[in-house]
């Protein structure tokens, strides 16, 4: 990519993302130095001019989260102070988004704040992935782009060549993630219906739809602890199905959640590199496809004012038989 005006810069949450991104593009990564003084604030040291460049900043929020937000939001102050012409965030993955709404009396809303964080740091866009809930969208007075990680997941399983697929969703509010998923492989979808007794406890109640004798995919945004996904796994195979496979774009995986995977009957699962996965949490179940095309493309387009809709259109995509046009 030939574009002397954009300049790419990561700080400690995925550095491999950032390397991948940049690799697609053509381009190296900005040098900058992102530490901490000896007392343990965040130092942040952008090491090349980047006046009036276009900046893009690839930085996921994942665990230590205030940490990385912390270096996220040092860098955009850092680039808006060199004279930046635009500074974007590119973060795979949007912490504290499962904080969306006040659910009982005296609850902040931090997904907003952390939006009013980013946009009073100096960020004039941010492009994110499969937010946990969409309308943090409006939380935003800048653009935000929240792209669609389905169809990357979906080419994994067309590659599969599964016989008999059918698309679950875990529970009701996932059915249009599902609905996307199942229009990209050509399957039928069914729903987990669940309810929760108390937080971070599920209790699967029923499977809508016929899972019997087919190859079942669960689809998520966020694997987190993992709980809600092995029992979605088991009761599916009390309903009859074949093969169980998982797919989500966040893997989280808070403890216990890989010991949890790696007992379950789930064949594979399938995650994106959102969220860095360290050795200790990995397993021999967990595959992982890379994000690099799709961030990589997004800022192609930004960098160019083209349109980025396509990229999260997945009717489009299914149309054209690819994953952008």
């Amino acid at each position: 990519m030939e574009n002397a005006q954009i300049k790419i810069f990561t700080g400690n949450a995925n550095p491999s993302l950032a390397k991948e991104i940049a690799r697609y593009l053509g381009l190296e990564l900005g040098a900058a130095y992102v530490g901490h003084f000896n007392n343990g604030e965040t130092q942040v040291k952008i090491d090349e001019s980047v006046r009036g460049q276009d900046v893009f900043l690839i930085q996921t929020t994942s665990f230590p989260v205030n940490d990385h937000l912390m270096e996220l939001l040092i860098m955009i102050d850092a680039a808006k102070r060199a004279s930046a012409k635009t500074i974007t965030a590119i973060i795979p993955y949007y912490a504290y988004a499962r904080q969306d709404r006040k659910t009982r009396g005296r609850e902040p809303i931090t997904a907003k704040l952390i939006a009013d964080l980013l946009t009073t740091a100096g960020a004039t866009r941010v492009v994110t992935i499969d937010l946990h809930a969409g309308q943090i969208q409006g939380f935003f007075n800048i653009p935000m782009d929240n792209l669609v990680g389905v169809p990357l997941l979906a080419e994994f399983f067309i590659g599969k060549h599964l016989e008999n697929p059918i698309v679950v969703s875990p529970d009701l509010g996932g059915v249009t993630r599902a609905r996307q998923m199942a229009d990209l492989i050509g399957a039928p979808i069914a729903i987990i219906e669940k309810r929760r007794p108390m937080p971070g406890v599920a209790e699967v109640m029923n499977i809508i739809g016929s899972v019997e004798g087919r190859d079942a995919i669960i689809v998520d945004d966020i694997i987190d602890t993992a709980g809600s996904l092995a029992e979605g796994a088991n009761a599916l195979k009390e309903f009859g199905a074949k093969t169980i496979y998982a797919a989500c774009t966040h893997p989280v995986l808070s403890a216990p959640a890989t010991e949890r995977i790696a007992n379950s009957c789930i064949e594979e699962v399938i995650v994106t590199n959102s969220i860095p996965i360290p050795p200790e949490k990995q397993h021999e179940k967990i595959k992982v496809v890379s994000l690099a095309p799709l961030f990589g493309e997004a800022i192609m387009r930004i960098s160019k004012n083209r349109s980025v809709s396509s990229l999260f259109n997945v009717t489009t995509i299914n149309k054209q038989g690819q994953l952008w046009s």
